[in-house]
């Protein structure tokens, strides 16, 4: 930071294990690249090149390149694994993201179903040679999956060698864990929290709001999803208090009060 100010939560430095950042590359440049990293590199954990835009993406082995010099995990979307699986083109999507240097990937089941024993077989494999995310929820608006479902998968799926459990939102943030109209759907997140720890999940919050929910739900260092490019430092001002929404949220009591009188 640019100065010191008392009474600011202490953010986990990198690598992190929790408090991550992931971002969402819609088929940025290698100039955008660079000024994503010049302007936020060191809050960006995880960039995700999303759905299938790393097929039209031009230097894609240099843009990924690019962010593991920056200490920044980088893999494909899961949309983009999904394509390859339904077609039974798995070994061609290995040879694919070791073409472009991956040594992390996405196992996902949004957009169609694979029987979870698969996914966890799936998981599994690529473990053994990768650092796995394993997203759990469906990509279709009205799919409900119930909270012990939720639980069962998450579980398994870290228990198959997952690093982190993803909980769907879609880049829209009205499906999964959240509600049509991108309200959290906090009954189902509190009944994961019961058997799942909050630093094995990487929530997908791709809406102000839903990042205010999870700041003041789970602290500042909460692991959040599909954060725009350009909403980096603002989703860091969030975290530390530093913005309207959660002024309040780590300052003393007796200030609090004070202001309250």
């Amino acid at each position: 930071m640019n100065f010191d100010l008392k009474h600011l939560p202490q953010r986990t430095a990198k690598p992190r294990t929790s408090g991550l950042t992931m971002v969402m590359d819609k088929a940025l440049t290698i100039r955008q690249a660079e000024d994503l990293i010049e302007s936020s590199g060191e809050f960006v954990d995880i960039v995700k090149l999303g759905f299938g835009t790393s097929a039209f993406s031009s230097k894609v082995k240099d843009k990924v390149k690019l962010y593991q010099q920056n200490n920044i995990r980088v893999y494909v979307g899961g949309t983009l694994f999904e394509a390859f699986y339904v077609r039974n083109q798995m070994d061609e999507y290995e040879r694919y993201i070791n073409k472009i240097g991956l040594d992390t990937i996405e196992v996902s089941d949004g957009s169609m179903s694979i029987p979870h024993a698969e996914k966890c077989e799936v998981i599994h494999r690529f473990a053994k040679n990768y650092t796995v995310l394993s997203e759990v929820g469906s990509k279709e608006e009205g799919i409900l999956i119930s909270p012990s479902k939720w639980i069962k998968m998450m579980s398994t799926e870290l228990q198959a060698g997952s690093w982190k459990v993803i909980a769907e939102a879609r880049e829209s943030g009205n499906v999964g864990i959240y509600r049509p109209n991108g309200q959290a759907h906090v009954l189902l997140i509190n009944k994961i929290l019961q058997k799942v720890k909050a630093e094995d999940i990487l929530w997908e919050a791709p809406k102000k709001a839903q990042q205010v929910y999870f700041i003041k739900h789970l602290g500042h260092n909460v692991n959040l999803g599909n954060i725009a490019e350009n909403e980096v430092i603002p989703l860091e001002c969030l975290r530390i208090g530093l913005r309207g929404d959660t002024f309040f949220q780590f300052l003393p009591e007796d200030i609090v009060a004070k202001m309250k009188e």
